[in-house]
């Protein structure tokens, strides 16, 4: 029984002492400086702030992948579609600040295999799982900065190479086609 008193009392303050603790410093992203980045956007300058998701039209993202018509199931930081028939999932994302490499170091870290391209005369690379070879991701540089990347994973094996769609799609967005 005293063991037991004992042992929460040491938990009761072990607790109160953490609650009351505080840590030097200002919490700042990785690779920024103090004051340089404040956080404040001013969403009311972009009208247009989920346009990266009609960047393509559905149509023509479904013929990119071998589909006939495409239904956009949500849209944010990960654009997403359906397409049909056979059930393909099209994922887009473009990250204004992101970086190529750590998204290629990240994909490796993943267990992805990679392979270098160059599409539309931008550098980009393609991302394979090993557990799941019908599916492909491709990333590469944006013209305006940051990085696209575009994946396609069917519910069935796709014939031929399976980073040929999201390839397709990453030429599609590299030539302004809209």
């Amino acid at each position: 029984m005293r063991r037991r008193a004992a042992g929460a009392v040491v938990g009761v303050v072990a607790a109160l002492s953490l609650v009351s603790c505080t840590i030097d410093g200002h919490a700042v992203r990785e690779g920024r400086s103090v004051g340089s980045d404040t956080g404040h956007v001013d969403t009311s300058q972009f009208d247009k702030l989920l346009a990266e998701c009609e960047v393509l039209p559905a149509r023509t993202i479904a013929q990119a992948v071998g589909g006939t018509a495409a239904r956009s199931n949500f849209f944010g930081a990960n654009c997403r579609w359906t397409v049909s028939p056979g059930s393909i999932e099209v994922t887009f994302n473009w990250f204004e600040w992101g970086d190529y490499n750590l998204e290629k170091e990240t994909a490796k870290r993943l267990g992805f295999t990679t392979e270098n391209i160059q599409v539309r005369s931008q550098s980009g690379f393609t991302q394979r799982d090993p557990q799941r070879p019908g599916v492909c991701g491709v990333t590469a540089k944006s013209q305006s900065g940051g990085i696209f990347t575009w994946w396609v994973e069917p519910t069935s094996a796709p014939q031929g190479d399976a980073c040929a769609a999201p390839i397709k799609l990453m030429e599609l967005i590299l030539s302004g086609a809209n």
